[in-house]
């Protein structure tokens, strides 16, 4: 039976120290989650000791063995000890916890592990012969000589076997295993020059899982080539190379096109101060960055590194560490957002090559038909040999003569890019309109498909959506010169809220007059709305208002009225374009091909769908067997 208060106890409490092994346990559930989290605080000590190479092998997704090799700097004989001491540490000297160059920092990560699991450390500093300490459930053993050629290794065995009801909330071996795989894949993109490899030692036997080779030339060839590794050579050649600077904060790396998306967002990696990082802040800022590019169910792929003076950031949040805090949010958030957005105008009409990829994926050669046995089936010519004898046959064969052949079929014989062209003496020289990204506009099929003809293959090119693209464009580009028009309510509504909500609505109050809603204060928690955007005409200000206040609440911005007026404008721009179905002269047509070349963002339409497709030359020889 309970107790009506809970707080009105039977006797006086007593308070009491706890020892040392319930505090390192108890830390290690802040330090330590799960398998994965061990990984990380181990391989970032071996990148902290300045490790070249790290191996990593796991067994059953890190339950029972955790280990890693390093060829770093090591630790002498005597400091061991001292290394599975709590907040013990040789990254900081305690005056400024602000200034922090160094993956780890609080001291924690080697006793909390001691403190759940087997813990043996293996090292050999240069100048010392190696040793070797064990601690198992918070117990140290003594220092004992080890060998070893260079840097340290560090063995987790039985994790949580001190601590059992951790284990319960464990998931499956797969599942761990797949996480312990991305805080290395993470970790590897942090630091492209460095070496890292990753085995499953289950079972008994060994298998590589991941494997990373150190990375040569600089930063951003290093980076590349380690984000093809990870991520695959299709996101290498559809990515944008990032660098922009603001107000002492340096963003660089890579961001993929819009139509190379994914479902989920499951590839985006950000980092701060080469710190893997998961910051609301940040991935909110990513998704500003593709708002108007993708549909609400396709999330943008992007490996993005800010850095800038420790000053600037607290990385001390969280014993995690994957959590940090800007001194001033709004310049990273401004930053992420504008640097992505130009990076992504220079693109221009630039699709990702996965469009065509996934195109010529979907053309088959047909099967031949079968009989009913299932045989294959054999068609059998008539005999139409005429009375002549074989020379009538053979001149039945031939081909016809040129005399019969159309002007239109003749021109075929000759080069594919062969075509006359009006002879205008003294006139500047000008570039064929097949060198052209877009090529040349050849022919119009099913009245929506441009087929154009390049130097190098081929595009086919939806014309809806295309011109769709350009007049969206147009009008974001005239509503941004001349501002959003808004209409002043006859009568101001009032809408009652608490009063940090309102406050917190007031606060933005500047950014939502751009966008053509004006609020007020109006006593207490209520605030007066006197102007809505004209665009979206007759509109319910209240609905609209908790809308943008949820996501000011959840991101510290909001993107819904600019959705919304956006959203008219896209609708806008659709019924605006040429329509399917209309046909369209070749004069329109390469028109059309030149203004997507010159308007930025047109290799995609409103809704984040490719609006071209381009084929090169020899995929096209090679689905007819010519290659």
């Amino acid at each position: 039976m309970h107790r009506s208060d809970p707080h009105i106890l039977d006797s006086q409490p007593v308070i009491r120290q706890l020892d040392e092994g319930a505090i390192n346990r108890i830390a290690a559930g802040e330090v330590v989650e799960r398998p994965a989290s061990a990984v990380k605080e181990l391989v970032e000590n071996a990148l902290d000791a300045g490790a070249t190479r790290i191996e990593v092998t796991v067994a059953d997704g890190g339950k029972t063995l955790i280990r890693v090799a390093d060829d770093g700097c090591g630790i002498p004989p005597e400091a061991l000890p001292l290394a599975l001491s709590r907040h013990a540490t040789s990254k900081i000297d305690g005056s400024d916890l602000l200034n922090i160059h160094s993956f780890g920092f609080r001291g924690e990560a080697l006793p909390s592990l001691g403190a759940v699991g087997r813990l043996t450390l293996t090292s050999r500093a240069k100048g010392h012969e190696a040793a070797e300490i064990k601690v198992s459930g918070g117990q140290l053993s003594a220092v004992k000589p080890a060998a070893l050629n260079k840097g340290t290794v560090a063995e987790l065995r039985d994790l949580f076997y001190a601590t059992p009801a951790r284990l319960k909330f464990l998931r499956t071996d797969r599942a761990e295993m797949q996480a312990v795989t991305d805080v290395i894949k993470r970790l590897a993109m942090a630091e492209p020059f460095v070496g890292f490899t990753l085995s499953d030692a289950s079972g008994g036997d060994t298998r590589t899982i991941f494997r990373a080779d150190p990375e040569s030339g600089d930063l951003f060839d290093a980076l590349h080539g380690r984000l093809a590794t990870i991520l695959g050579r299709d996101f290498a050649e559809n990515a944008l190379k990032i660098d922009a600077t603001r107000d002492g904060i340096r963003m660089s790396g890579y961001a993929a096109l819009p139509t190379y998306s994914r479902g989920a967002a499951v590839a985006q990696f950000l980092f701060v101060n080469g710190r893997p990082v998961k910051d609301k802040l940040l991935t909110g800022a990513l998704r500003a960055a593709y708002f108007d590019y993708l549909s609400r169910d396709r999330h943008p792929v992007a490996a993005l590194f800010l850095d800038c003076d420790p000053q600037l950031v607290d990385v001390n949040v969280h014993p995690a560490k994957s959590e940090v805090r800007f001194r001033d949010p709004g310049t990273a958030r401004g930053l992420i957002v504008s640097g992505l957005r130009h990076a992504l105008a220079e693109a221009g009409h630039r699709a990702s090559t996965t469009v065509a990829h996934a195109t010529l994926g979907a053309f088959r050669p047909e099967e031949a038909p079968r009989t009913p046995e299932g045989k294959p089936f054999v068609y059998q010519a008539p005999d139409r040999r005429p009375s002549g004898g074989y020379g009538a046959l053979n001149s039945f064969q031939a081909p016809a003569p040129a005399s019969y052949m159309s002007e239109g079929l003749r021109g075929f014989d000759h080069a594919p890019s062969a075509r006359v062209e009006p002879v205008v003496e003294d006139a500047p020289e000008q570039t064929p309109l097949e060198e052209y990204p877009l090529g040349a506009a050849r022919a119009q099929v099913h009245e929506n498909y441009i087929v154009a003809q390049t130097s190098r293959g081929m595009v086919l090119v939806d014309q809806h959506a295309a011109h769709e693209r350009l007049v969206y464009e147009k009008l974001k580009r005239q509503m941004a010169e001349n501002g959003v028009a808004s209409q002043a309510l006859l009568i101001p509504e009032i809408i009652e809220l608490s009063q940090g909500d309102a406050q917190r609505l007031l606060d933005a109050a500047e950014d939502l007059a751009k966008l053509g809603l004006v609020i007020e204060p109006f006593g207490g928690g209520a605030i007066a709305v006197r102007e809505t955007p004209a665009i979206l005409g007759e509109i319910n200000a209240e609905a609209l208002l908790r809308d943008v206040l949820d996501e000011l609440t959840d991101q510290d911005d909001s993107m819904a009225l600019q959705a919304r007026i956006e959203a008219i404008l896209s609708r806008v721009a659709c019924h605006g374009s040429i329509r399917s179905g209309r046909r369209m002269q070749v004069a329109e047509m390469n028109e059309l091909l030149r203004q997507m070349e010159a308007t930025p963002h047109s290799g995609q339409c409103n809704h984040g769908r490719p609006t071209y497709v381009e084929l090169k030359l020899s995929d096209i020889e090679r689905l007819f067997g010519r290659t």
